[in-house]
């Protein structure tokens, strides 16, 4: 079974075939679509101007692929607290034709000169967290861009100067704030208050934007006729480029990237890591994205009777929060950057070591369980990864059946509040462990290094069937309750035969270690009391809410859902 989990290079009916003895459900019921009749291609994302340059691009025959550049760069000018041009992202890919699942990583990389101590104080305690995520230091070699342009010319159709127009527009000649945004941007976060987000959001007569103000962003639109015409190097090489290195270089506490830096930036691609769940096979991307300890979660609740239950059912509940606790102390422990840290995805799903910690759900909660001990593990300190909120996620069907699920971010809110050519610089070195070590002197998996790329919950979700065709593909953001919400979206839509809104609609439910957070009024009556019977406590609701977004497969034809919590939409033709 050890193959099966990057089977995306060998021959999908052998890893299919394999899994197939454990099946014991069906694919998902008929649902009726909610979006048009029989739509072939579709398009779900965070706001509705992205959606319809998706599909704009889709209309002119564009790919699943094409369609995401366009997504992304509206999302970077309507969304900017969420994903943009400056930040990063990791992209699945799955091909009709081939049947086979690609993942693409555009994480950011800690600059040449960063070290493993970087967000700690003279004293050696851990920076203030608002202080650090606004300075230079929190800064990476942004990705998403060189991500986009690397699997747009393996899978476009359509010119990459194309792929620009509606975010140029839009830019140029103005965009209506939506409230979602208006809330950000009179926000307490510390972003807001950075210069140079203060100055962006503030109108002539010095009051600040708000839900329905029209906003022009004129450099973002030099900006994006630059990235057209260049591609990636608009933003790695030249004036651009300088100008970033230039403004992480401002006080205070600046970064150290420099040019060489920037340039040298690669994104990377390859098999995606895929695992049989009942009868379907579940693919995301590499660490390190977190995808894999989903997975794991899902190996887990395979031992359960969960999908015999239902989401009014307080023992469902109670398992899927026992699953995730166990997930979320082996993802803290073992995930980093392959790169530089072995991640023991082999041994994290190995189907003995799953079986073991499913074991460990038990009759009640208990204290928080530890991490396990998977075959390949090495002696790594315990975590101190913070990963604030932030970042969107969005899916594209196109006439040809080919699929971008992708989760794309700035890190925190506004990234670091600095800006250059119209667009937010991230934050997402803060991604990184702010304690590398541990009192044996052990270092975090996680930890600090020059050019690696921080541990990522972000986990770009496609499900397919037995013989590998797409059924359905999901994500969502929310810092490191992605895994949590992804979770469930899967577990809605697989186990309990939900169509995907009503998956997405369901009460998120984060436990990670002694933290359990939901939304309380969005169960059933009864649940949430059992649920206290049983040792689930519930402290708050999770911070950052899910942004689910996702496309699913019905005979109807596709059927799409966007998180009510957010401003998204899922339209298709």
């Amino acid at each position: 079974m050890l193959q099966l989990q990057r089977f995306a290079a060998l021959p999908l009916a052998l890893a299919l075939a394999a899994c197939a003895t454990t099946a014991t459900k069906e694919a998902p019921a008929p649902a009726p679509t909610a979006t048009a009749p029989s739509p072939k291609v579709m398009v779900s994302a965070a706001n509705p101007l992205a959606v319809e340059a998706g599909l704009n691009v889709l209309r002119k025959g564009g790919s699943a692929v094409d369609a995401a550049v366009a997504v992304q760069a509206v999302l970077s000018l309507v969304e900017p607290q969420s994903s943009g041009v400056g930040g990063g992202a990791f992209m699945t890919y799955y091909d009709a034709k081939t049947r086979k699942v690609t993942g693409y990583n555009g994480r950011e990389t800690a600059p040449a000169g960063a070290t493993d101590t970087m967000f700690l104080d003279a004293s050696g305690k851990p920076l203030p967290f608002p202080v650090a995520v606004t300075s230079g230091k929190a800064t990476g070699v942004p990705g998403a861009v060189a991500m986009l342009s690397m699997a747009q010319a393996q899978h476009g159709k359509l010119p990459w100067k194309d792929l620009f127009g509606d975010a140029e527009r839009l830019a140029a000649d103005g965009f209506v704030v939506s409230p979602r945004l208006a809330g950000m941007i009179a926000s307490p976060f510390p972003q807001a208050g950075v210069p140079d987000a203060k100055a962006y959001f503030t109108k002539p007569d010095g009051q600040r934007y708000q839900a329905g103000d029209v906003l022009k962003n004129p450099a973002y639109a030099a900006t994006v006729r630059k990235i057209a015409a260049e591609g990636p190097k608009a933003l790695l090489e030249g004036s651009i480029a300088e100008a970033i290195v230039a403004k992480v270089h401002e006080g205070p506490l600046p970064g150290t990237i420099t040019l060489a830096d920037l340039k040298s930036y690669k994104p990377k691609s390859g098999d995606a890591v895929c695992r049989p769940y009942r009868v379907y096979i579940v693919c995301v991307p590499d660490a390190p994205s977190s995808g894999a300890a989903l997975l794991q979660a899902l190996g887990i609740l395979s031992h359960t009777d969960i999908a015999d239950r239902g989401p009014t059912d307080p023992q469902a509940w109670f398992l899927f929060a026992q699953a995730s606790r166990l997930m979320y102390a082996d993802r803290d422990r073992y995930f980093g950057d392959p790169d530089f840290t072995p991640v023991p995805i082999e041994g994290l799903l190995e189907d003995s070591y799953v079986a073991q910690r499913a074991t460990l759900i038990g009759d009640v909660a208990g204290p928080a369980p530890g991490p396990g001990t998977p075959r390949g593990a090495g002696a790594l300190a315990p975590d101190a990864t913070k990963e604030p909120g932030g970042t969107s996620h969005f899916v594209v069907v196109d006439a040809d059946g080919n699929v971008v699920s992708m989760t794309t971010t700035v890190e925190s809110i506004f990234g670091t509040g600095r800006m250059v050519g119209g667009f937010f610089l991230n934050n997402q070195l803060t991604d990184f462990s702010w304690a590398p070590v541990n009192a044996d002197g052990a270092k975090a998996a996680n930890a600090v290094a020059p050019g690696k790329r921080p541990r990522s919950s972000m986990a770009p979700t496609i499900v397919l069937d037995r013989e590998g065709r797409f059924v359905a593909a999901v994500g969502s953001p929310g810092g490191n309750s992605i895994l949590a919400y992804n979770l469930k979206a899967l577990v809605g839509i697989l186990d309990w035969k939900l169509s995907v809104q009503d998956a997405f609609n369901l009460p998120n439910l984060i436990a990670r270690g002694d933290n359990i957070a939901s939304e309380p009024a969005r169960y059933a009556p009864g649940v949430v009391d059992a649920l206290a019977a049983k040792g689930i406590a519930f402290k708050g609701s999770g911070g950052e809410g899910s942004g689910l977004h996702g496309v699913m497969v019905t005979p109807q034809g596709l059927q799409g859902g966007a998180d009510e919590r957010r401003e998204g939409v899922a339209k298709g033709f």
